[in-house]
């Protein structure tokens, strides 16, 4: 049996941490880095809600949308449809045949206000 509340700490530690560095690089114009520290924060959230419902590992998986699903969060259209695109910075990150056109700054600015939403609401959720 795990530790759950221990996994829940981790994951939710891991993501603050993800999106201060995301916010240090975006700051710097460190793009696509920056971008990466954005969904990794996310799947760190969504990971930490995982434990929280189901009290198993979190799975070995980048996929946000399917992270949230496998969570059982009920997430709204614009999120949903945020997440499809932060999805595209993990995975340029990763994989350099799926390189796509970096976002000019101020766009990767407007992600990163939108996801701090997200997180801030994900945060809410374990009160």
């Amino acid at each position: 049996m795990i530790d759950a509340e221990k996994q829940i700490i981790y994951w939710r530690k891991g993501s603050q941490e993800d999106i201060a560095v995301a916010r240090e690089l975006l700051d710097k114009k460190r793009i696509r880095h920056g971008l990466f520290f954005v969904h990794l924060s996310l799947e760190k959230m969504f990971k930490a809600h995982f434990c929280r419902v189901t009290r198993e590992v979190a799975p070995k998986q980048h996929n946000l949308l399917k992270l949230a699903e496998r969570a059982g969060l009920s997430l709204d259209e614009e999120t949903l449809d945020l997440l499809a695109v932060v999805n595209f910075f993990c995975l340029e990150g990763r994989y350099p045949d799926t390189l796509i056109p970096e976002p000019a700054a101020e766009e990767a600015a407007t992600y990163l206000l939108k996801v701090e939403k997200v997180l801030e609401w994900l945060n809410r959720q374990f009160e």
